[in-house]
């Protein structure tokens, strides 16, 4: 089924160069509330050059974002999350030696009345957001480094949706896990998607975007190919549509 109403992000024709070189090429995409759009393409397609404007890590020498219907100006990652944009990148940016608690306040700490550190009312709120997020997790007092890769996941994701993201960009979340811990990040974004978040996915998988998205946008050479429902499409139409650049006639 198409979404309707207004987009929670869009895209409308992106372009960035890098000394006089188009990475990105006049480039439209968009984002629904609970949707999981998966960005494709082989590696300098453009895919994540394109999600580094709509994180402020790059700025685009033209085009336009919408947050909501809203124009806005991105010029850096605290520009993005000002609009509740938040990255979980393949390399987590965890503290180690940290438990899941500090992790997710590191920064923001909660303090007390009398101005010191309140671990119990971090572990408490830590405790309810994974409730919602990964009712199985279970190691509260260890540091990060002690948990598998889709319970630290799991962390970077509670720190997002605490402090109100409503779009996420993730890069390659199930890269290097095994199935149990595939499966595990799975469930997280459908309960992200439940909680009405938006979900950029960027990959090289596409058997990832075809379980875990919504749509596939495919780049190549800095160009959207197309975009298509993966309901409507094979696998090989989405490597068709990567190696060959050739659109079938369900994208858009």
């Amino acid at each position: 089924m198409a979404n309707t109403g207004t987009p929670l992000v869009e895209m409308r024709d992106i372009s960035i160069a890098f000394g006089g070189i188009k990475a990105v090429d006049h480039v439209s995409i968009d984002l629904h509330p609970g949707e999981v759009v998966g960005l494709l393409g082989h590696n300098g397609a453009g895919k994540s050059t394109l999600i580094k404007c709509l994180s402020g890590a790059y700025k685009a020498d033209a085009g336009e974002i919408y947050i909501n219907g809203a124009k806005v100006d991105i010029n850096n990652p605290r520009d993005a999350r000002e609009y509740n944009i938040e990255t979980i990148y393949q390399t987590l940016a965890l503290a180690d030696n940290l438990n899941a608690a500090s992790n997710l306040f590191l920064g923001r700490e909660i303090v007390s009345a009398g101005g010191f550190l309140d671990d119990s009312a971090m572990e408490a709120e830590t405790r309810k957001i994974m409730a919602r997020l990964n009712p199985n997790f279970r190691k509260f007092n260890v540091p990060v480094s002690a948990l598998s890769g889709g319970q630290r996941q799991s962390v970077a994701i509670a720190r997002a949706v605490y402090f109100n993201a409503k779009i996420l960009i993730m890069d390659e979340p199930t890269a290097a896990l095994g199935p149990q811990e595939t499966q595990m990040v799975a469930e997280l974004i459908q309960e992200l998607k439940k909680q009405g978040l938006g979900i950029f996915l960027i990959e090289h998988d596409i058997h990832a975007v075809m379980d875990l998205c919504d749509r596939a946008v495919v780049m190549k050479n800095g160009h959207r190919v197309g975009t298509v429902n993966v309901n409507e499409v094979t696998d090989e139409d989405i490597l068709g549509m990567i190696i060959m650049g050739k659109k079938p006639p369900q994208a858009v």
